[in-house]
């Protein structure tokens, strides 16, 4: 029944992408895990350690920031609906059925994103070991590096709309915000992986975490591909692009537009 609750939840929340469909990844996104965090907080009220305290706590705060401040960035940056614009025109003619595999993909797969941390409340174990603490810490790192990195965006393109980013966290990597997905996806597994039971949900929380590293690829991609458009003869871009690693830093993997496997 708590899987069903959960799911629950994740559906109903990241079901807004039904007013614009790419709120299934964004808005929709935020507010489930914000949504998840809640109702593992009351599910599980009595048996919280620390640790699981701490996870759905993070949960919550990372949904709410991510889907308010998306929400804000849509309401007050003319520049941002104009990026949205082709997204919302296609929203207005997308097929209902494929709005509704959509949802349910999404559903599902932010709830097999947060599986670790259910899965340990589920199973019920008691003290919280040294791998349950050290995961919290990439988990916090995550979603200190988003926040930062969406401050610096914003005080850039406020002083020039028309400049790609380039400085602040966005000199280390190009899609800092993506790195910080990645931390906060794979200390959730960290916290959790000691306390997984058997094979089914070693797979489930396996391919949660492998779910989001194909999202954030894919969206990377779509970056890379639409800054190509409004930069590309930029020489001081194409410098950056040459130097700066896309995602993960001292990797030198530097552009992912040719990986056509992740769908921009």
């Amino acid at each position: 029944m708590t899987y069903i609750i959960i799911l629950a939840v994740s559906l109903l929340l990241c079901s807004i992408g039904y007013y614009k469909y790419i709120y299934f990844f964004s808005v929709g996104y935020g507010f489930s895990v914000a949504g998840i965090g809640a109702a593992l907080l009351i599910l599980f009220h009595s048996s919280l350690t620390p640790v699981t305290l701490i996870a759905c706590l993070l949960f919550v705060l990372y949904g709410i920031r991510l889907g308010g401040y998306l929400l804000l960035r849509e309401s007050k940056s003319t520049a941002y609906n104009k990026i949205l614009k082709p997204e919302t025109d296609r929203s207005k003619t997308m097929p209902m059925g494929v709005k509704l595999a959509i949802w349910i993909s999404c559903g599902i797969l932010y709830f097999l994103q947060t599986s670790p941390v259910i899965f340990r409340l589920e199973n019920g174990t008691g003290r919280d070991g040294a791998a349950a603490w050290i995961g919290l810490c990439p988990m916090a790192l995550g979603i200190a590096l988003e926040i930062a990195a969406d401050i610096q965006k914003t005080a850039a393109k406020n002083k020039n709309p028309q400049r790609f980013v380039d400085t602040g966290l966005y000199r280390i990597v190009r899609c800092p915000n993506y790195l910080g997905e990645l931390c906060l996806w794979t200390g959730v597994l960290v916290t959790g992986a000691p306390y997984l039971n058997g094979a089914l949900q070693w797979v489930i929380a396996i391919l949660g975490f492998l779910g989001i590293i194909y999202v954030m690829f894919s969206g990377a991609r779509r970056l890379e591909l639409r800054q190509e458009r409004n930069y590309g003869n930029d020489p001081v871009y194409r410098e950056y692009v040459r130097t700066v690693p896309i995602m993960i830093p001292l990797i030198p993997l530097y552009s992912v537009k040719d990986w056509k496997a992740f769908v921009a």
